[in-house]
């Protein structure tokens, strides 16, 4: 009897065991958070840039300052599969006037290989010669 139960609870304790060894066996996706920064976007932002230019490129920002309202803070947070996550801070000075002073970046963005990587684009094959039933004439 003593046996069985020794047995028993060595059985549960390897197979609990051998579940944790195992990793990255569960897919993740990649988890993008906060603006979504391109490095073509940002390069575009320049000096002399209004507030609505610089909001027409990049969107809203995930933070303006409180105090000043004249910097706003672009923050992308990309955490890919079972990597670390990775942070970029873009920020943005503006003038009295609304104009862009000053500009910076913390770490250079990735440069994107596809034009498809980043936006899902549908595409229709529409069968010109193709006739409908209805379309007889």
């Amino acid at each position: 009897m003593q046996f069985k139960t020794l047995f028993g609870a060595t059985v549960l304790a390897l197979s609990l065991s051998a579940c944790s060894t195992v990793e990255k066996v569960v897919y993740r996706i990649d988890v993008p958070q906060g603006n979504y920064l391109e490095a073509a976007s940002v390069a575009q932002v320049k000096q002399r840039m209004t507030v609505q230019q610089v909001q027409y490129l990049l969107g809203t920002p995930v933070l303006i300052d409180p105090y000043s309202n004249l910097t706003w803070y672009y923050v992308f947070l990309q955490q890919r599969a079972y990597q670390a996550p990775e942070q970029h801070t873009f920020t943005v000075k503006f003038d009295q006037r609304g104009l862009v002073t000053e500009t910076h970046l913390d770490k250079l963005l990735p440069e994107v290989t596809s034009q498809n990587e980043n936006n899902t684009v549908i595409e229709r094959n529409i069968d010109t010669n193709k006739k409908s039933w209805w379309k007889f004439w």
